[in-house]
């Protein structure tokens, strides 16, 4: 029954599902209802607190609009509010909530577009539109500038032919002569989809001949298909313009989608999909599981082959300290360091190992470097079905027949229907989740470290991972580190008794069994193990956010890692050592080892910063402190403008002076023996 209701009668009900909110959506609920009033009526039950109340069974966030209203003085606290009264109890009342909250159907961008543009026509301004729906000026001026599409794209937006991403790389520039150019060019081609190649070729009108694609390419093939070329006859090939930037990518992706298919042919994998980029992204990997495969070690031949070339590769850079080096001396040293780079890649960068059985269900990436050469990621990845279920990676055939592939048909269902039921069960499975943070700490955990066991076909119906990260050199191994032997030592003590079940169910069950400790346990060895290698070095594998987690933890890096002649010394020109030796002992130190031999500087450094050499106190505990820079965690400038919560390094539990952090103290295994 539908009836009028006072707002102040209105009370918001327990069992609403909705648990999460979003406060700019918020803003633009309460500014529509504050412009047009309400729209949709409430569905409430009656209350028994207070006396004569409704509970808003749907619509909690248009109460909570109203409410906000009447508070601001903008509604009388009486306001009449249309409701459906529901007369059945909790478990209908329940129903209704989720059955709205699911039931939804979000505005296809493109009509949005129009809408906005057909009041724009009609006299409002774009300030005024944003006020009246509670968007930002930003976000009404994106979508008109999408309703100036071509209409060729801006059909396909409303099609639901490409995306909003798309639409929005293609509006980069506002020339629709441009954007209709692009979009047949694209549509039929490998790259239609990816917002990245679209945004290139709207802002890109040339290219230069030294552009990666047009190195993959080659002149030859590019003028045959048509291409144009600007010539400067005073300037080298940068100068040089390729002026048909939609054939120059065409090209591109045709040759790297043929490589990719003799590289998948090659290597045996399922298939290798092509990139013009020379990084993966999310909109790379989107709907694929990544899959970590052991890569074979070196053998002690090509161990001490690589030694040699790195040794070549510093014997070249020392000669990059001669002032007196001329520039075609140096750019061939530079070019040949990179002859030697690509040598010893080629010898680490080994193919993973595995099993024949498994190689047509995995597959890479083929993508273009920085010098227009196609190089296969070493990444393997597993796609993942429309369903949700994990491509199977379990090779063993227990001769069971094969399940029916598409059970929602053989009953009479449509796959549409199918996907929307599965999910609408999906939510009515997270509501429930949401509302249990035990299980679902529990849950998250499990899901991150239950790929230790094994793969199999089974299902975890959960996008949740916790992959270790590619690292960027394949066979570099530090069995002596004290922070290798402590995660070793944490890995083995974790309690793995609940892997024995055969079953993902199994194992959830007893996982949940352990105790909190061992449970917590496996959630930092989770986390910790996501942790991508990063340096205090802008530019260089940088990462802010772990400086900041260093200074929350309290690193002191100096207890973990000392420099040595083979991870450090050796590996750098003897400027860098020598500037090391000043900065703890000043010139005079340094003075004293300016005319030894590299070899020589490096043992007697190894020992300095070692501590084992009779030295001024002062001199010595600089030496035991010190590490380079890009090993700390705290760049020096924030340690001085905020030293709160870095630990004091007088307690040696920091790096810097400061206030006392609540990290917990992790202590290298020689000291916590």
């Amino acid at each position: 029954m539908i009836r009028t209701i006072p707002l102040n009668k209105l009370v918001p009900s327990p069992r609403n599902v909705r648990r999460t909110a979003d406060e700019q959506a918020d803003f633009q609920l309460k500014a529509d209802i504050e412009a047009r009033g309400l729209l949709q009526n409430l569905v409430v039950t009656g209350a028994a607190k207070p006396r004569g109340s409704f509970a808003v069974e749907a619509g909690g966030r248009r109460l909570d609009a109203l409410k906000r209203l009447a508070e601001e003085g903008k509604l009388p606290k009486t306001h009449e509010v249309s409701c459906l009264v529901l007369e059945g109890g909790a478990t209908e009342a329940k129903e209704a909530s989720l059955a709205e909250n699911l039931q939804r159907l979000s505005m296809n961008p493109a009509d949005e577009c129009l809408a906005f543009q057909q009041m724009i026509e009609q006299g409002s301004d774009v300030e005024g539109v944003a006020r009246r729906f509670g968007l930002t000026v930003r976000f009404v001026e994106g979508r008109l500038r999408l309703a100036t599409l071509a209409p060729i794209v801006f059909e396909a937006l409303g099609a639901g032919e490409i995306s909003l991403d798309v639409a929005k790389a293609y509006a980069t520039t506002p020339d629709q002569e441009r954007q209709a150019h692009v979009f047949e060019q694209m549509s039929s081609g490998y790259g239609a989809a990816h917002p990245d190649i679209i945004r290139r070729m709207m802002t890109q009108a040339t290219a230069s001949a030294t552009d990666r694609r047009a190195r993959l390419v080659g002149e030859e093939a590019y003028v045959a298909a048509g291409g144009r070329i600007e010539r400067d006859l005073f300037a080298d090939d940068a100068a040089t313009r390729w002026l048909d930037i939609a054939i120059l990518e065409r090209l591109a992706c045709e040759r790297m989608e043929t490589l990719a298919a003799e590289a998948a042919a090659e290597a045996g994998l399922g298939w290798v999909r092509p990139t013009l980029d020379h990084w993966l992204g999310g909109a790379h990997t989107a709907g694929l599981l990544r899959v970590p495969v052991e890569t074979p070690p070196l053998t002690d031949e090509e161990s001490a082959l690589v030694d040699a070339l790195e040794a070549e590769i510093e014997e070249i850079a020392l000669g990059f300290e001669d002032e007196e080096m001329g520039e075609e001396a140096r750019d061939a040293g530079e070019a040949r360091i990179c002859g030697l780079s690509d040598r010893i890649d080629a010898i680490v960068k080994k193919p993973p190992v595995i099993d024949d059985a498994l190689k047509p269900r995995l597959g890479a990436f083929l993508m273009l470097d920085e010098h227009g050469r196609p190089r296969l990621d070493t990444g393997l990845y597993a796609e993942i079905t429309a369903d949700g279920e994990e491509a199977a990676l379990d090779d063993e055939d227990d001769g069971a027949p094969e399940p029916d592939p598409k059970p929602g048909r053989a009953a009479g269902l449509s796959q549409r229907l199918v996907d929307e039921l599965a999910m609408q069960r999906r939510d009515i499975l997270a509501v429930h989740v949401a509302a249990d943070p035990g299980l679902a700490l529990d849950l998250a955990i499990f899901l991150m470290i239950d790929r230790e066991v094994g793969y199999s076909s089974e299902k975890s119906g959960s996008s949740l991972v916790a992959m270790p990260p590619s690292n960027p050199v394949v066979d570099f191994k530090t069995p002596e580190a004290a922070a290798t032997l402590a995660r070793d030592e944490a890995a083995e003590a974790l309690d793995r008794s609940w892997a024995a079940g055969a079953s993902r169910a199994e194992r959830f069950d007893a996982f949940r069994a352990l105790c909190d400790d061992a449970r917590a346990a496996w959630l930092g060895h989770a986390v910790a193990r996501t942790l991508e290698a990063s340096l205090n070095l802008p530019g260089q594998r940088a990462c802010g956010f772990h400086d900041h987690l260093g200074q929350l933890l309290g690193i002191n890096v100096a207890r973990w890692w000392r420099p040595t002649g083979t991870n450090y010394f050796d590996r750098v020109p003897k400027s860098v050592t020598l500037a090391a030796l000043a900065e703890i002992g000043g010139p005079a130190l340094a003075g004293r080892y300016a005319g030894a031999r590299k070899a020589e500087l490096a043992q007697g450094c190894e020992r300095i910063f070692s501590g084992d050499v009779i030295a001024e106190v002062e001199v010595k505990e600089a030496a035991l402190a010190w590490v380079p820079d890009a090993m700390r965690f705290a760049p020096p400038a924030v340690a001085e403008a905020e030293p709160a919560n870095v630990p004091n390094a007088e307690n040696g539990d920091g790096e810097d002076s400061g206030g006392e952090s609540t990290a917990p103290v992790v202590k290298p295994m020689e000291e916590a023996a």
